[in-house]
């Protein structure tokens, strides 16, 4: 099998586990690769319950206060001065409120195709996702006849395509839709043309979907049932398209019926042809895929499928292990193509784009205190900036809510958004006591903002997205941040550390936050040339601001300002790191990293699936590659399911897309304007090499190492500047290659950084350089 393949000997008989997923951003597929009946499961992004809309339905609020409450934010905050703490279901109990409309992520259906006369145990049976051309694969031999499958969701065509090929006359099957949501939609057949059209009976939302079958040398009929039959045919194909009138735009979230697009769609891609779809899409698939290649030196069994392979990884011990750990990162990246691509409807959410279920965990929403983050830290590290958009796109249309919240619940200016939301613009709080209240959220979203920039040095985006959405995020903690009457410093009160312990003023992880928020809208106000007055403003805030860093009683980074740690303490969450990352207050050398091991250490090594993912990416921060490595290792064992798919559990995808980016943070860093080479290299990657990573500058950068030392640099640069190097490899005899005019380039040594292996290239915008070792 080729390295870039999932494969299995048995069709899945589980969603969760063992379905193979399939996707272009907006249309997302589950394919299950049954031989007498196959199964797609299918989703539209936008397809969604709650939020306004629907007969007699109760006003949607947002998630705001659906009555004043005038001095009970004021309230919290003297119990807090007065007593350091408060508990979380007081707090609650005068905060919160039941979440109202808030709706969950539907699945649309099922398209079932009951192939008849098809043996119960077929010979040679495999079912694949070649995930280097986005396809996947049923293959099987029944009575001499090979038979053959192919499923893909096509970007450039916005449809989900199949196909059955056999033997010359005998391909046939029935094809039929159901949904879980029986009383919402209707099915007709006519032509060739499978129509579900319908509106959630929650909301009103109106939805479509088609779906076109094609027969070479058979018939296709249309049955009264709403079923589609294909019969002695040479092969057959069909197109599936589907969308709903949902519309980003607050508050009405509506747009026009789906019926002409999906109509257009379906037929455009119907009169391309197969072969021409099958193309296009594979062009635009590894046009993304290929940017990036990573070689740990894994050989893949030829005779062992995925599944097996996962239960047999012994913790990256053998060249097969190697292999699986090569495949999770590029699964991480083919999820992060599949389930977010520009102008999709919505980011990805809690599952990507992939539910079954009309009650999915934790709605298959979007929590904003960890795990859409996590989403889309693989972005512009692994070279895929693109699959950002529709995460910029959605911060964006939460400002207009979020002001809203930001004047009701705070008489602030700016806007906010709290713990979780959805796709109509929830920015308020619901009622859980330990998971409802976070204003930092905001903040946190629009580094995603400054992240663009810094990977890009793209002004147009700073200037036109970014700055304004951070600008406005840092208005909200201008007027929101108090002193705290203990020592004076600038504190978030009430703060809350998730998802545990009590409510205080300056918890680490709120004042981590904003203090990078507050750094970042300097940074580009500076850039910009914007607003003397604001700058000051954001000066003298910081300079007030508690910056959420001390070490406790027993050397570790304290979590709340006061010291309350409790070093038994293992909770999944380890937010107080956020300044070790993803933020960047905390350089691995510097006085507050040891405190930030000490508290690692004490959470330790289990967690669920995400949680593991954020220690990798910790542990990478910290220089400590085997460390890293260990938790990327007990990820796979303990929190990967046999498809791949990483488990909370249940199943959510933010941990798939952690462990991407944590090994990408093993390789390369550069968040601290420091190309730092080989930083936490784990000694189970003694040889390998890595092409294409991205880092801050506009640079694009090849590795290649033997025996865990650094033999090849490539640095690729979009922008002129001095780019500093860190590296092994400057430490020994090397060579140094403009790769573009063919001559030797010179490097400084970098004084200034107290480091002998650091070094300052002047680059040129347009130019690849290229060191390699002599020893």
């Amino acid at each position: 099998m080729a390295r870039w393949t999932l494969w299995y000997d048995t069709p899945a008989a589980d969603w969760e586990r063992e379905a193979l997923p399939i996707g272009n951003g907006t249309l997302g597929a589950m394919v299950f690769g049954g031989v007498a009946r196959e199964r797609i499961q299918f989703n539209e992004k936008s397809l969604w319950t709650g939020g306004p809309g629907g007969p007699g339905s109760a006003p949607y609020d947002s998630g705001n206060w659906r009555e004043p409450r005038p001095g009970a934010l004021a309230a919290v905050q003297r119990l807090i001065d007065e007593h350091g703490a408060a508990a979380p279901e007081d707090v609650a109990a005068r905060l919160g409120q039941p979440r109202s409309r808030y709706g969950a992520y539907q699945p649309f259906g099922d398209l079932w195709l009951e192939i008849p006369g098809a043996p119960e145990s077929p010979d040679s049976y495999r079912r694949l996702l070649e995930i280097r051309k986005g396809v996947a694969l049923v293959k099987y031999t029944a009575q001499g006849v090979r038979h053959r499958r192919e499923f893909f969701a096509s970007y450039p065509d916005r449809v989900i395509v199949g196909r059955f090929d056999a033997a010359p006359g005998t391909v046939g099957f029935t094809l039929r839709h159901t949904s879980p949501r029986p009383g919402d939609h209707h099915v007709t057949a006519h032509d060739g043309r499978l129509t579900i059209r319908g509106a959630l009976e929650d909301n009103g939302l109106r939805f479509e979907a088609q779906v076109r079958v094609m027969a070479d040398g058979g018939t296709v009929t249309s049955g009264e049932d709403g079923t589609l039959t294909v019969t002695g045919a040479h092969s057959a194909w069909f197109v599936l398209a589907a969308g709903t009138d949902y519309a980003d735009t607050h508050p009405h979230y509506r747009g026009e019926d789906p019926h002409r697009t999906v109509t257009g769609t379906v037929d455009a891609a119907a009169d391309r042809g197969y072969l021409t779809l099958l193309s296009r899409h594979v062009r635009d698939h590894r046009a993304l895929f290929d940017r990036t290649a990573l070689d740990l030196g894994g050989r893949t069994p030829p005779r062992t499928p995925t599944d097996r392979q996962r239960a047999a990884y012994t913790g990256g011990e053998s060249p097969a292990d190697r292999a699986l750990e090569e495949l999770f990162f590029d699964y991480g990246r083919y999820l992060l193509i599949a389930s977010s691509r520009p102008g999709a409807p919505l980011p990805a959410n809690l599952q990507g784009i992939w539910n079954d279920s009309v009650r999915p965990a934790w709605s298959a929403d979007y929590h904003t205190n960890i795990n859409l983050q996590m989403a889309y830290w693989p972005a512009h590290a692994l070279h895929l900036a693109e699959t950002a958009e529709p995460l910029h796109r959605f911060i964006t249309a939460l400002r207009a809510p979020g002001r809203i919240t930001a004047r009701e619940m705070f008489g602030a200016r700016g806007w906010v958004v709290h713990n979780e939301t959805n796709a109509y613009g929830f920015t308020g709080v619901h009622d859980w006591s330990t998971a409802f209240w976070f204003p930092e959220a905001a903040a946190w979203l629009v580094h995603h903002l400054y992240e663009h920039y810094r990977f890009t040095l793209d002004t147009g985006f700073l200037r036109d997205t970014a700055y304004p959405a951070m600008r406005e995020a840092a208005a909200f903690w201008l007027d929101t941040l108090r002193p705290d009457p203990r020592d004076g410093t600038l504190v978030v009160s009430p703060g809350y550390s998730p998802e545990h312990g009590d409510f205080t003023a300056g918890p680490a992880m709120s004042q981590q936050i904003v203090h990078d928020l507050l750094t970042a809208t300097l940074e580009a106000a500076r850039t910009l040339g914007d607003d003397p007055a604001l700058q000051a403003g954001l000066r003298r805030a910081l300079d007030a601001l508690d910056p959420g860093l001390r070490i406790g009683s027993w050397g570790q980074l304290q979590e709340w300002k006061a010291d309350l740690d409790d070093p038994a303490d293992t909770h999944r969450h380890a937010s107080h790191l956020f300044a070790l990352h993803p933020g960047r207050q905390i350089a691995p050398d510097g006085p507050w990293a040891g405190a930030a091991a000490v508290s690692l250490d004490a959470r330790g090594d289990g967690g669920t699936g995400w949680s593991r993912a954020w220690k990798v990416n910790f542990w990478a921060r910290l220089r400590d590659g085997d460390r890293a490595h260990r938790l990327l290792a007990g990820q796979l064992t303990d929190s990967t399911l046999p498809n791949l798919w990483d488990t909370h559990p249940p199943f959510q995808i933010d941990g798939n897309f952690g462990a991407a980016a944590g090994i990408a943070q093993m390789l390369l860093q550069s968040h601290r304007a420091v190309l730092d080479v080989l930083p936490a290299l784990p000694r189970r990657w003694p040889d390998g090499a890595v092409r294409g990573l991205r880092a801050h500058g506009d640079l694009t950068v090849d590795i290649t190492w033997r025996e865990g030392r650094a033999r090849t640099l490539t640095v690729a640069a979009g922008h002129d500047g001095p780019v500093r190097i860190r590296s092994d490899l400057f430490a020994r005899p090397y060579t140094a290659h403009d790769d573009t005019t063919g001559r030797e380039t010179a490097v400084r040594d970098d004084p200034g950084s107290g480091d002998a292996c650091t070094v300052t290239l002047a680059a040129r915008g347009g130019r690849t350089y290229r060191f390699t070792a002599r020893d």
